[in-house]
């Protein structure tokens, strides 16, 4: 016998999740849709080369490898060391995320796409990260990328497309903002600028360590004392109010031409935002924000839960190249991602869910008189086709068997016909949520069906 289990980092979800996670996908989805953004999809699999080394040192580690079929022991034999048989034994990997694959799919269809290409995705991606709240192996993401434009209106639409998602969600939220070029100078101005992954990737877990163990990293990277001071008053400076921390910002990375460049995005950005005040969706700048992908390029940004502790609801950026990491040079892009395995984790833990998310059936057609199936399955189809979510129960049960099922399953309305009934063009409807009962004409049935249903 086999125990039944599941492989760390993957979930069942069973009717009523399965219900709440597609609302969530219609909210995020339609709002896509109200902002110009054209669906794709993309294969679960990509080749190896198409992922490694898009994602920095940490990134490539977490790509879920697939091994080549066939005979794979002559292979095994002629490898120098494991990270050589690795690739020789492993030709294709499960995608990590969806822009990277979007990237060359940009590639492979240039000629048929309309610049800018406005895209939306919506599919799962594989990582073989450490399972822990909020963090799983195989999730769900909701991506929307604009690529062929330079404009930084692009940014603004993606964060004014965050705004509209969460407040239709009714989730609070605070949308941090930050500029790859500000990391760059600073990475400089602390005197080398190969230092940036390795200052990119402390600095960026700041929200989940101490700084005192970032500083410690730092220095066990070899960061000299005098540029480990340096980034320590860097990320103080987010406290400030915006305008005021863009100059401060300038005025500690000493007017450094890359600093100049990403303070005046980001002041374009906050400067066109400002009408937009939400008291559910906040922007703000952090410098602390990194986003330690390597295809970033500009302008970066990140969603946070205001009500929970819930690591990134979101992120994104701007990537100016990544398209030529597939042969096609200068292609601009920025996008977007909702990660909505944790989203859908914060609206259970806040109950913000509509209760219309865990219905189902509306209407159960109880089993009375066999000799009126013919008649029960023409009206049930009837109220089907009103779009009225109906069962008919298939056994032949006692009746408070049959209203027990019902309850459990939170069922609204039960419809009961025999044959004095049938023979005086009536139903018995029975609301199970105020226990009230009417009799009902046959003729007018689907109405007053739909009229129950929208009063409560």
């Amino acid at each position: 016998m086999i125990k039944p289990g599941l492989p760390k980092g993957t979930r069942d979800f069973g009717p009523d999740a399965v219900r709440k996670r597609q609302y969530l996908f219609q909210v995020i989805r339609s709002c896509f849709e109200l902002f110009g953004f054209e669906p794709i999809e993309t294969p679960a699999m990509e080749n190896l080369s198409t992922l490694l080394g898009k994602y920095g040192e940490e990134g490539d580690k977490l790509i879920f490898r697939i091994l080549n079929n066939g005979n794979i022991l002559p292979l095994a034999q002629q490898a120098k060391d494991s990270r050589e048989l690795a690739n020789l034994l492993c030709e294709k990997a499960l995608r990590y995320d969806l822009t990277i694959p979007f990237a060359r799919f940009v590639v492979m269809n240039q000629h048929q796409l309309v610049f800018p290409f406005r895209r939306y995705q919506i599919q799962p991606v594989w990582r073989a990260d450490r399972p822990q709240k909020g963090r799983y192996r195989e999730f769900f993401q909701c991506d929307a990328d604009i690529v062929g434009s330079h404009s930084l209106l692009n940014e603004v639409e993606l964060i004014r497309l965050y705004q509209l998602v969460f407040s239709r969600l009714s989730l609070r939220v605070r949308i941090r903002l930050n500029h790859r070029k500000l990391l760059q100078a600073l990475a400089e101005r602390c005197g080398n600028p190969g230092w940036m992954p390795l200052i990119t990737t402390a600095i960026d877990k700041l929200d989940k360590v101490a700084v005192q163990q970032v500083e410690a990293e730092l220095q066990e990277k070899g960061i000299p004392e005098d540029a480990r001071s340096l980034i320590r008053e860097y990320v103080t400076l987010s406290g400030q109010a915006g305008a005021d921390s863009l100059s401060a910002v300038l005025a500690l990375l000493q007017h450094h031409p890359a600093a100049e460049e990403g303070v005046r995005d980001l002041a374009f950005i906050l400067h066109q935002l400002k009408d937009s005040s939400s008291d559910r969706a906040a922007v703000q700048i952090d410098f602390t924000l990194a986003r330690g992908l390597d295809y970033y390029t500009g302008t970066i940004l990140e969603v946070q839960s205001e009500e929970m502790e819930m690591g990134s609801l979101g992120g994104g950026g701007r990537y100016d190249n990544l398209t030529g990491l597939f042969g096609l040079p200068d292609i601009p892009g920025v996008g977007i991602s909702f990660g909505v395995e944790r989203i859908y984790d914060v609206m259970e833990a806040l109950q913000r869910f509509p209760a219309s998310t865990g219905l189902s059936t509306q209407v159960l057609w109880l089993r009375m008189d066999d000799a009126l199936l013919p008649e029960v399955m023409h009206y049930a189809m009837e109220l089907r086709q009103k779009g009225i979510a109906t069962e008919i129960y298939p056994d032949q049960v006692k009746i408070d068997k049959q209203l027990k099922y019902a309850d459990r399953k939170g069922i609204p309305l039960v419809i009961m016909m025999g044959s004095r009934e049938y023979q005086r063009q009536v139903v018995a409807v029975k609301d199970l949520r105020s226990g009230t009962q009417k009799d009902v004409s046959l003729s007018e049935l689907s109405e007053v069906i739909l009229h129950q249903l929208s009063v409560r």
